[in-house]
């Protein structure tokens, strides 16, 4: 029997790792923070989630997702600088109650140029 997919997303190509966290330095004190186009993005997401009617639910139990990313160009990308960004802002959206929950997760690149994702979310 085939798993249970709970919803299927097209969502806004997200920012990279290394634009999705700010390192800010006090005195001895350090802050790790979400930058501003990390809070946009996670905007966006909960926009297109609600747009598509899909509900914020909270998914419990193990779960596998599948991403497939169609890239804005043809540059040379890391498919891996993608996913935190992503998953974070689902785990904002309260997709799933955290993205530890992610027990499959599978990435891959369609060679379409779109500049965008879709994502999969299924029962483990």
């Amino acid at each position: 029997m085939a798993p249970q997919l709970f919803f299927e997303a097209t969502l806004p190509w997200p920012p990279t790792v290394n634009t999705y966290w700010r390192h800010k330095v006090t005195g001895k004190l350090a802050t790790v923070y979400v930058s501003r186009e990390g809070m946009q993005y996670r905007k966006a997401v909960n926009l297109c989630l609600m747009q598509l009617g899909i509900k914020t639910y909270g998914l419990e139990g193990g779960l596998r997702v599948e991403i497939e990313v169609y890239p804005p160009d043809r540059r040379k990308r890391d498919l891996d600088n993608l996913l935190k960004s992503l998953l974070d802002a689902l785990t904002h959206a309260q997709v799933w109650k955290d993205d530890s929950q992610i027990s499959d997760l599978r990435i891959y690149r369609n060679p379409m140029i779109a500049g965008m994702v879709k994502v999969r979310v299924y029962e483990a």
